[in-house]
């Protein structure tokens, strides 16, 4: 569900906002963290048949922060402990869906 969708529906139903339920836009997020997240997917993916997903490809994580003109080693630090973050998230999922996948195959 979008928050405009969200918006919607509460108008709809007379049921006050809940913000805390809302679901967040990518406008919600500060500019940095748009950022990252712009960087985090301008990175190719690490995939294996057998295993899945093991992550970003980082060869060209300099290149690209200074495309964005990121400069300040902070920044650096910030978006490398985002990449991070989201790796293990999707490296997560990426491994429940062969398990789920593998379950099937075995139960069939």
């Amino acid at each position: 569900m979008t928050k405009d969708q969200y918006l919607r529906m509460m108008e709809q139903t007379g049921e006050e906002i809940d913000w805390d339920r809302c679901p967040p836009e990518i406008e919600d997020f500060p500019e940095s963290i748009i950022t990252a997240i712009n960087i985090y997917h301008s990175m190719g993916d690490r995939t294996f048949p057998d295993i899945g997903f093991t992550g970003k490809d980082l060869t060209y994580l300099d290149k690209i922060l200074d495309l964005y003109l990121i400069k300040e080693r902070t920044e650096k630090e910030w978006i490398f402990e985002l990449i991070l973050f989201l790796d293990s998230h999707y490296i997560s999922e990426s491994q429940k869906r062969i398990q789920a996948e593998y379950k099937k195959i075995k139960n069939k």
